[in-house]
């Protein structure tokens, strides 16, 4: 595949195998240049080392089944990233205009901590749909004082058109919003409220019990 190959799976128009590669997060969203990219695959890998002790954690303290496997879920999901954030750039070459090479001998298109994250699935379940006239139209700029955001521009709706769902996703993000999904609709199920009992020391033996009531009678 070239970079922005794409093929419809079984012939399908909403599914789509459409190659691209992210430099940033989700949606696209990136940090500036190079130090912007190298904090985020730290911030990954900082992120990815928390999720992996959560999971020990919870297996460890034979929490219930659901927790363990959206955690997992969360966690091979994120590795997953991980490894093209870190590894993608060096082990293979560029994609433009041209299939990328595996260990090509001049070298990756980038270094170590620098790899784009690889997303494929596309599903245009509506596409190109026209908008009504009162759907008002979005397009403007963020502050230049704003972090990450600032000076990069907004537009919605400018074409009169849009595409649900436009985002290109891959295996990694899907593994995510799953487990994402798993806790937040299986809450109570993943984080069960404990039962407070009476400590035992509080507890009177019923032998006591008897004896007092037989002294009483």
């Amino acid at each position: 595949f070239e970079l922005g190959d794409e093929f419809k799976v079984l012939g399908l128009d909403w599914f789509k195998i459409h190659f691209i590669e992210n430099n940033g997060m989700a949606w696209g969203t990136e940090f500036g240049g190079k130090n912007g990219k190298l904090f985020l695959t730290v911030f990954r890998l900082v992120a990815i080392t928390g999720i992996g002790y959560w999971l020990y954690s919870a297996v460890k303290k034979n929490s219930p089944k659901i927790l363990i496997i959206s955690i997992a879920l969360i966690f091979a999901g994120a590795l997953g990233n991980i490894f093209d954030s870190v590894f993608y750039g060096v082990l293979f070459s560029d994609s433009h205009n041209q299939i990328a090479t595996f260990l090509p001998e001049e070298g990756g298109y980038s270094s170590l901590f620098h790899g784009k994250v690889v997303d494929m699935f596309f599903f245009p379940i509506i596409e190109n749909a026209q908008l009504p006239s009162w759907v008002p139209e979005i397009n403007f700029n963020w502050p230049d004082w704003l972090p990450f955001l600032g000076g990069k521009n907004v537009s919605l709706f400018v074409d009169r058109s849009f595409t649900f769902f436009q985002y290109v996703f891959n295996v990694a993000d899907a593994s995510i919003t799953t487990g994402v999904c798993i806790l937040l609709f299986f809450n109570k199920k993943a984080f069960p409220k404990k039962e407070f009992s009476e400590p035992a020391e509080n507890i009177v033996p019923p032998v006591v019990v008897q004896h007092y009531e037989k002294q009483r009678s």
